[in-house]
Parts: C-alpha cells; sequence; structure tokens
C-alpha cells in the first residue's frame, strides 16, 4: 500500500488515521506502522458473515492499512451529547451489543467456551448509522471470555465516569445501564481489565491514576462476582 495520503483525512484516533477512498470506503492507517490489519479484517468479516453489525471489510494484504465501508452518522457518545439519546439507552446499546457479539462462534478455537472478543467497546467506537449501531475499531480483538470483555467496557466507563469532568455524568448513568444489562463481572475478569488498561500505552499517566477509583465505582454496583 502507498504511504502517501490515499485521499481527505476523516479522522484520527490515538493510534491511526481515517482517510477517505471514495463515496463508499475509508482506509484506515496505523501511524506507528504497527498492528494486524489483515487479522482485524479477517474478525470483521467473520462476524460480519454471523450477522454481526460491523463494516464490511476489503483485504489490502497489509499490517498497517485496513480498507473498510464508509459508516455514516453520529457515534454513540455524540447522541448522548447532543441529547438525541438517553445515556441509559446507550448503556444498554454496549450490553446488547456485547451480548449479541458473544453468541457468535469464535473464528479459530473450537473450544465452545472461548469467544470473539472486541476488548474496546464504548460509546466512541459505534457509530449510529441510518441502518441501527455499527462496531469499529476492532485492533484489540482477540478470542476469550466473554466475561473480560465485558470487563473492559465496564472500566472504560468507570474511568470516565470518576474523571470529574464534562463526560462524568453521562459515563457514570452508561456504566449503570450497561451492569444492569449484562451477565455480572468477574473478579479475575475486572483484575485482567483494571491491568490490561493499566499496561496501555496509549492511556495517560492521568488516565491510569483514576483506575483505583475506577474500579471502586464497578464494585459499588454490586455486579461482580
Amino acid at each position: 500500500m502507498p504511504t502517501t495520503p490515499p485521499g481527505p483525512l476523516l479522522g484520527s484516533g490515538r493510534r491511526a488515521d481515517v482517510y477517505a477512498l471514495d463515496e463508499g470506503w475509508v482506509l484506515r492507517r496505523d501511524r506507528e506502522g504497527g498492528g494486524d490489519a489483515a487479522g482485524e479484517g479477517a474478525v470483521m468479516a467473520h462476524v460480519h458473515a454471523h450477522g454481526y453489525p460491523v463494516p464490511r471489510v476489503r483485504p489490502t494484504g497489509s499490517r498497517t492499512d485496513l480498507v473498510m465501508e464508509r459508516l455514516s452518522g453520529p457515534t454513540l457518545l455524540q447522541a448522548c451529547l447532543s441529547g438525541t439519546l438517553d445515556p441509559a439507552e446507550a448503556g444498554s446499546v454496549l450490553a446488547r451489543l456485547l451480548r449479541r457479539l458473544h453468541a457468535l462462534p469464535a473464528l479459530r478455537s473450537t473450544d465452545p467456551a472461548v469467544r470473539v472478543l472486541h476488548l474496546d467497546l464504548h460509546p466512541e467506537n459505534v457509530i449510529l448509522t441510518p441502518d441501527g449501531p455499527r462496531v469499529i475499531d476492532w485492533s484489540n480483538t482477540e478470542e476469550g471470555d466473554p466475561a473480560l470483555d465485558r470487563a473492559v467496557s465496564a472500566v472504560i466507563l468507570a474511568q470516565a465516569a470518576v474523571a470529574g469532568d464534562h463526560l462524568s455524568g453521562p459515563a457514570r448513568t452508561m456504566l449503570t445501564a450497561l451492569l444492569a444489562d449484562a451477565s455480572p463481572l468477574t473478579r479475575p475478569a475486572l483484575t485482567e481489565a483494571l491491568r490490561r488498561r493499566s499496561a496501555d500505552p496509549a492511556m495517560s499517566r492521568a488516565e491510569v491514576e483514576l483506575l483505583g477509583d475506577a474500579e471502586e465505582l464497578v464494585l459499588s454496583h454490586g455486579q461482580t462476582s
């Protein structure tokens, strides 16, 4: 794939930039030259084939470049902040998306207890398209225990809830709805989710320092077994 930008820059995340290719497709390029776009695309194609709401993908043969369907609509977070979606409903949407994902068979493992995990499902990774919510950014995807996926989403929301900024109130409401509408978290899964968040190089020191309070908030809901 070429290293020059293929089209207009549409957006940037912590690790990647998204460029327009045409009206129907975009290219997401990892800025650090890492990642596994081919593996990520294979997982997205797998869950799409089973009816899960993700963008369609096209193979590129690249570790850094992923070509996928161009989506239109606000993120779940944008819809909440604009007042078009209640944060409690947003939390329930996340819970339903996790349940749907964990009902699908794994791509590689034959263990019936193992499922595809997103491991970064939060309100900025859900696009509310005219056809319904679609889940993006599968760069953290693995196969394993669904409890870990739920715990990661809970910790992400809890971090936002204890940050003390304009997102804290909506995030707290989303967390309550997520935990009320999902299977109980396990302590081992919560511990592993906290460990992974702490070790994430994309996390700032301030974000890492919120993890203790985030853990207490998750445990305070009494949904951990």
